[in-house]
């Protein structure tokens, strides 16, 4: 029941509805001070969340960096969380624009800073078929030779939640011990250590996929960005889904 509303809430939480809402109010409403007022709410709405300085200032606060490696040695798996592959035709995957999850999990494994990497992801779609993310993922894996003793397969997960607690269950089935490496995009990491620690695994983390800038001070950052739109949109599930978990 959880995954469905959360789904259905996706649409009201994102700035660009609420823009759209205020500025049709504006036109329809004849009241000259109401529409006055949803214009100027919608303008500045659509000011503040396209533009990229504030963007990259609060995203630079929220992601959560990398925990150093040890040195020497090397931990017993990369947990990598899934999302960065989609379903194509005839029910076969392709890498999309999170594809960094994979490629430094697969880093972490083929250079030895771990023995098995673990992809944790089912069909996290509200409507989909029978395509499995983690067991596309795991045909590319065998591709580049990595050998099947060294890949875990979790594939009934729908979200981060799911994620942890179906991984923890593998995991203590191949008696893998702990701490495990958690791979995930940076905006993700904070919501999701959040999760894998009261699910009670420890985790590492190892964030990668980084969609903010520098947050650097020049006249590109103060010119309206359209694609500020998606970028906020991201960070903006991630906030609300890491206050519900907290009180979760």
């Amino acid at each position: 029941m959880f995954f469905f509303l959360s789904k259905i809430l996706e649409f009201f939480i994102f700035p660009l509805p609420w823009i759209l809402a205020f500025s049709i109010a504006a036109l329809v409403v004849k009241n000259h001070k109401l529409k006055r007022r949803f214009l100027i709410i919608a303008t500045v709405l659509l000011i503040l969340f396209t533009n990229p300085f504030l963007f990259n200032r609060f995203a630079n606060m929220w992601d959560v960096q990398s925990a150093p490696l040890k040195k020497t040695g090397s931990y017993s798996c990369a947990i990598v969380l899934g999302g960065f592959s989609s379903e194509g035709r005839n029910k076969m995957g392709f890498f999309n624009a999170n594809a960094d999850r994979f490629i430094q999990g697969f880093k972490l494994l083929t250079i030895g800073k771990v023995s098995h990497i673990l992809i944790s992801s089912g069909n996290g779609n509200l409507i989909h078929d029978s395509f499995k993310e983690s067991d596309w993922v795991k045909t590319q894996l065998l591709e580049f030779k990595v050998p099947d003793s060294c890949i875990l397969i979790e594939n009934q997960s729908r979200n981060t939640i799911e994620n942890a607690v179906f991984s923890k269950v593998i995991l203590n089935n191949s008696h893998l011990k702990p701490p495990y490496v958690l791979v995930t995009s940076a905006y993700h990491m904070r919501r999701s250590l959040g999760i894998f620690k009261k699910a009670g695994i420890d985790v590492l983390p190892y964030s990668c996929n980084y969609i903010a800038g520098p947050g650097n001070v020049s006249v590109n950052n103060f010119i309206p960005d359209v694609e500020i739109f998606s970028r906020w949109t991201i960070y903006i599930k991630e906030v609300i889904g890491t206050v519900v978990n907290y009180f979760r």
